[in-house]
């Protein structure tokens, strides 16, 4: 189950950023790469007036939302406001890249004061008039590829099971998935957002957080990295390949530390290959174990026929074929123009191309291209948001 929300959910997520990213594009702001799980978490709750750091944050149910407003900022959507009541001197310094004065941290959550207030700019206005309309615009080549029955029947599948969630979400999957975060039982339920993203997101956050209330070790990296080692050793360069996820997010970072071994590569020259260590071959076990029991919970708790529907549902997905391709695939072609068809753009907040954008593109462009070529194997089994690409897939 939660493989398939995530892969339908990243697919969708692909999708839609590929045609905010061209609608920006015409708009005149090119590599505009700002993911969807950005408005559904945090831009939607700004308006032209403002809104303080403390206000937005508790609206977005997102703790980390100064690390982000930090993004934002540097990249040219909103810009951060002093309260003029606060008497208290804001630390300046010339900043190395952008070659001002600007206050210290200028760009990150650092510093960044809750009773601050959060503007749009002109850009970021642009884009949050374009992100609404999109999703009617995707509903509706979804429709057209799977048919308006079978894109109805799975919200309702969603929303059935969503109506039963004891908890207040977000509309989309926290934006670092490093974090822990605790959410209150709902005191009364809020107005339900029926949108295939937020669907699936909060479904796949309500299954997360029940996983990992029952071990340490965090679901994203048990269905991602964890899980393409299960076979045997791995060569390092091709751990993005078999998760799905970037270079950056599937990266063997600190989490991953006590799971898995880095040693050379005995039948090459070079290179390192990964292995699983004793506790990561635990780990999977406990991971295997858990999504059967928490999937037996779910039939109890939520209808053993409502859990089968949405199932069936999801699957379905994933078998509808056009010919040869799978109709799942068509949506992951990006338009002419974007990055990840690509066409050559600044990173964000940057004005020229550098190296490191140059090599972001030439992964995008590979990630897209397994996506499009075999969706049921490429796409990842968890969705891991890269800070690099906007916070998207």
């Amino acid at each position: 189950m939660s493989s398939l929300l995530s892969q339908t959910l990243v697919a969708y997520t692909v999708e839609f950023d590929n045609q905010f990213e061209r609608r920006m594009m015409m708009a005149g702001y090119r590599g505009a790469c700002l993911s969807l799980v950005v408005w559904s978490n945090l831009m939607r709750f700004l308006t032209n007036a403002g809104q303080s750091v403390r206000d937005l944050a508790a609206q977005a149910l997102a703790p980390e939302a100064g690390l982000n407003l930090g993004c934002l900022e540097r990249w040219g959507f909103v810009v951060l406001q002093a309260d003029p009541a606060d008497e208290r001197p804001v630390p300046k310094r010339l900043h190395a890249r952008a070659g001002r004065l600007l206050r210290d941290g200028w760009g990150s959550g650092r510093g960044i004061r809750a009773d601050w207030l959060v503007h749009l700019t002109e850009k970021g206005r642009q884009a949050t008039e374009i992100w609404p309309s999109l999703f009617g615009e995707i509903e509706r080549r979804w429709e057209a590829r799977f048919g308006n029955d079978q894109v109805e029947g799975l919200r309702q599948a969603l929303g059935a099971v969503v109506d039963q969630l004891e908890f207040d979400l977000p509309q989309a999957l926290p934006m670092h998935c490093n974090d822990r975060v605790t959410y209150a039982k709902q005191h009364h339920r809020r107005e339900a957002a029926n949108l295939l993203p937020v669907l699936l997101s909060q479904l796949l956050l309500a299954f997360t957080l029940e996983f990992e209330q029952e071990t340490r070790v965090p679901l994203w990296l048990c269905a991602n990295t964890l899980r393409a080692l299960e076979q045997g050793p791995v060569p390092l360069r091709d751990i993005p390949r078999l998760t799905g996820a970037s270079p950056e997010t599937s990266d063997i970072g600190w989490q991953a530390k006590p799971y898995v071994a880095i040693e050379p590569d005995p039948a090459a020259r070079r290179g390192k290959v990964v292995r699983l260590t004793p506790r990561g071959l635990e780990a999977q076990r406990t991971y295997h174990r858990l999504v059967h029991e928490i999937e037996e919970r779910w039939q109890t708790q939520f209808g053993q026929e409502k859990t089968r529907r949405l199932r069936d549902y999801l699957r379905s997905l994933f078998a509808a074929r056009n010919g040869d391709r799978l109709l799942i695939s068509e949506g992951l072609v990006p338009a002419e123009g974007t990055v990840r068809a690509g066409a050559q753009a600044p990173a964000l907040g940057r004005r020229g191309v550098g190296a490191a954008a140059r090599q972001r593109m030439r992964d995008l462009v590979a990630q897209t291209e397994m996506f499009v070529r075999d969706p049921v194997n490429a796409l990842p089994r968890y969705p891991l948001w890269d800070m690099n690409r906007g916070f998207g897939p």
